[in-house]
């Protein structure tokens, strides 16, 4: 993670962050503990699921953080990458559902001309 895009997550960061915003901050460390302790799923499957949100929303931080939660939870790399494929499948998918707004937009069928055709007759 270059310091250019990102700054390096620090203990001044945190400390500063906390400061700032004291409740909040132990209020979202209270839900986040909360959200990723063990219950109907695993915290090993919560993990893999933040992975692969994580590549989604395309958070450094949280691609580092939760994959190293992940492996400590014991997910393996095979595991951690799978859960990566899916979130490339789901973003890929979700791309080629909204065409259908692009679609929409177009309005009804319209006769339509090859580049070439163009080309010689425009």
């Amino acid at each position: 993670m270059t310091h250019e895009f990102y700054p390096i997550s620090s203990a001044h960061l945190a400390k500063r962050r906390r400061a700032l915003a004291p409740e909040i901050e132990s209020a979202f460390a209270e839900f986040s503990q909360r959200v990723f302790a063990e219950g109907e799923l695993p915290a090993k499957v919560k993990e893999l699921i933040a992975v692969a949100v994580a590549h989604v929303t395309q958070c450094p931080y949280c691609i580092r953080g939760h994959t190293r939660r992940a492996q400590r939870r014991g997910a393996t790399d095979k595991e951690i990458m799978e859960a990566i494929w899916v979130a490339a499948e789901m973003r890929a998918g979700a791309a080629f559902a909204h065409s259908a707004l692009a679609i929409e937009a177009m309005g009804p069928p319209r006769a339509e001309q090859s580049t070439s055709e163009t080309a010689t007759t425009g």
